[in-house]
């Protein structure tokens, strides 16, 4: 991003203080499916410090287990947040109240604490304990039922029922997306106990960090930050359910539509079905078949389902520009004829393009038409927590009534409520990486932090890309990426 419009961004980014809440498939998304609703673990959460934890992780993530001296909270939260929230720290926010937190050793002033290491006795440069037990309902037996984890920052080793599903080697990097197959672990009908043991960034890991967007707290942001939840599915789940737009020409009386998909075959035998897609009238059907534990990026192009060729489009516009006009997307796959899994959203018909003026300017153009991107930053609470929906809501109103039309995310990256209501108004989104930290410090990676950076910029690509507000990633914040 030229250094002009990020001076611009950096002017508004305290207009937008918005916090971590990952939104999770909601039963409305199953409506019509076989499979029971998405089952939230947000509340009943107790964290501790290691410190004061004298037992392992198969104890911990077992039932019955005694919490009694942790702390109480609710998920998303990051480990400082709990602390507040419990009463032990008053709120940072105000006066010299952060300062005086434990850990808070690096000088006033200072934008690079995420590049320093914590000292040696700080509370949060050991792990902490996150547990939560929760009774799994009776009509998940005999389904698939599928873990995900939204966000973690920054490393963790995971527990479910006594059984280690990942450790920290595998569990790194705060912008990736997780979900495990954990049929063979959880009980339906019974009490099941899920315990992560969560690791704060170090000053070499691809974490979210403020620079001079916010002062870093001394945990620097560790914990559950993101979503938990466990979802069911037959032999075959369906995720990422999205649509591309190309038009056909500048009249932007046809638009060719390619609907994609995510499956996976849950199972060790191979397995044949239908995919199925509809919206506004239009419905869609291929066979396919996966073979055991196969993933699989499906597809429907214009080429070979004309009806993908829409004469007369309602079109999403930017604000300003003409109405956001959204459409509702329905995929599911059948197995046997019968619904394995099902996925819904919304989605809006325009395409983005971009060119080099002569001026070596990056003009970015609108189902064809040119935009002047006019733009602010969006921002974090510093300590990542919930906003209500009102909140949001009042935060985009205040976006439109400054005739901005572009939001900038330089690695503060949010929530599907956030993006939803992005596009409902009409508002896009300049999403990338963070500057001037190790998300640009591309020489001194070390082994390993590629495939922690690829693998995140998947996941929030696949999060991201059903959304039509979306309008740019940019991988360098400040400077363009190695290749």
């Amino acid at each position: 991003m030229p250094r002009t419009l990020r001076s611009v961004s950096k002017v508004h980014a305290a207009l937008f203080h918005l916090v971590i809440f990952l939104a999770i498939l909601s039963p409305e998304a199953l409506s019509g499916a076989v499979n029971p609703p998405a089952l939230e673990l947000q509340r009943g959460w107790r964290v501790q410090s290691s410190a004061k934890v004298s037992a392992e992780g198969p104890a911990i993530s077992s039932p019955g287990f005694h919490t009694e001296g942790w702390y109480e909270a609710t998920v998303p939260s990051t480990v400082l947040a709990v602390q507040v929230a419990n009463g032990e720290f008053p709120d940072p926010n105000f006066g010299m109240n952060l300062r005086q937190l434990p850990g808070m050793t690096y000088p006033i002033g200072l934008n690079s604490f995420n590049l320093l290491p914590m000292s040696k006795d700080s509370p949060y440069a050991i792990p902490w304990w996150y547990r939560t037990e929760f009774q799994l309902p009776v009509d998940y037996k005999g389904k698939s039922a599928w873990l995900h984890l939204q966000g973690i920052n920054n490393r963790a080793n995971l527990w479910l029922n006594g059984h280690k599903l990942a450790d920290a080697k595998d569990i790194a990097g705060a912008y990736r997306i997780y979900e495990f197959d954990v049929t063979a672990y959880v009980e339906p009908g019974k009490a099941n106990v899920f315990a992560a043991e969560v690791f704060a960034p170090t000053p070499n890991d691809l974490a979210i960090n403020w620079v001079d967007w916010n002062p870093t707290p001394p945990d620097k942001n560790m914990g559950l930050w993101g979503n938990v939840f466990i979802s069911a599915s037959g032999p075959v789940s369906v995720r990422y359910p999205s649509v591309i737009t190309n038009f056909a020409d500048n009249s932007l009386k046809q638009a060719d539509l390619t609907v994609r998909a995510e499956l996976q075959n849950a199972t060790a035998q191979s397995v044949g079905g239908v995919l199925e897609a509809a919206f506004d009238g239009v419905h869609l059907e291929q066979k396919i078949q996966l073979q055991p534990s196969q993933k699989l990026s499906a597809a429907f192009s214009p080429e070979q389902y004309p009806q993908l060729r829409i004469k007369d489009p309602k079109i999403w516009w930017p604000a300003e520009m003409g109405t956001p006009n959204l459409h509702r997307l329905t995929v599911r796959f059948l197995v046997n004829g019968q619904s394995s899994d099902e996925r819904d959203t919304r989605f809006g018909i325009r395409e983005v393009n971009s060119e080099l003026t002569p001026q070596n300017n990056r003009l970015f153009r609108i189902n064809g038409k040119p935009i002047l991107i006019r733009g602010g930053a969006w921002d974090h609470d510093m300590l990542l927590r919930p906003m209500t929906h009102e909140q949001y809501d009042a935060h985009f109103q205040y976006v439109r009534e400054m005739h901005l039309n572009t939001i900038r995310q330089e690695g503060q990256l949010e929530s599907d409520e956030f993006y939803d209501l992005a596009d409902e108004y009409g508002i896009l989104v300049m999403a990338g990486w963070c500057c001037c930290d190790v998300w640009e410090q591309w020489d001194k990676w070390l082994p390993g932090t590629l495939d922690i950076a690829a693998d995140s910029l998947r996941t929030e690509m696949l999060k991201m890309r059903s959304h039509p507000s979306m309008l740019a990633w940019l991988n360098g914040s400040d400077g363009p990426p190695p290749a």
